[in-house]
């Protein structure tokens, strides 16, 4: 750290890769301890990091480093943890086998049943709409819905869930709190 304060840009990208691989397991470990998805290890490690670079004007020479970076880990693990729990609060883990179990209708009643899905798809917009037609209704992969929509799979897997979460919502007496979905 005093080499970035004297300019050595190379020692700081040394400095900053040997912080994030400590980091990545520590941050690992202690998510596993809490019992937090252990997948978000990397985005808390780029917080601290982005904390460090913004905040390394405040470090004190004359002090220990080792102190002053455990108080930015400590504080962004803190704000990370507690977003993960606000966040595991409104999830829905459903497959997408429950999630079409939803919309199902006894046999004899498709065309009613077909009604009922067009009136709940009605309360999302049309970009979710048409990434869960596509799963739950069509039947369709993850995989030829994104090719199909020509976008990621990820980005296919998020409406879906924020689709699951908007319809819960509509579900809901009162209906949505927020009164506009995402996409």
């Amino acid at each position: 750290m005093r080499a970035e304060r004297r300019g050595d840009a190379v020692a700081y990208q040394r400095l900053l890769k040997e912080i994030a691989e400590m980091l990545r397991r520590l941050v690992r470990y202690r998510l596993a301890q809490l019992g937090l998805n252990a997948d978000e290890t990397e985005d808390v490690v780029q917080e601290v990091l982005i904390g460090l670079h913004t905040k390394r004007h405040t470090w004190d020479e004359a002090r220990p480093f080792l102190p002053w970076l455990h108080a930015i880990t400590h504080y962004k693990l803190i704000d990370a943890v507690r977003q993960m729990k606000r966040e595991t609060r409104h999830r829905i883990d459903l497959t997408f086998d429950e999630f079409a179990e939803m919309f199902e209708a006894p046999a004899e009643d498709l065309d009613r049943a077909t009604l009922d899905v067009d009136r709940h798809l009605a309360g999302l917009p049309e970009g979710q709409q048409v990434v869960v037609r596509a799963l739950a209704v069509e039947g369709a992969s993850v995989k030829a819905t994104a090719d199909k929509l020509k976008t990621s799979e990820g980005a296919i897997r998020v409406t879906f869930h924020r689709a699951l979460q908007r319809l819960m919502a509509l579900a809901e007496p009162g209906g949505p709190k927020s009164g506009k979905g995402r996409e």
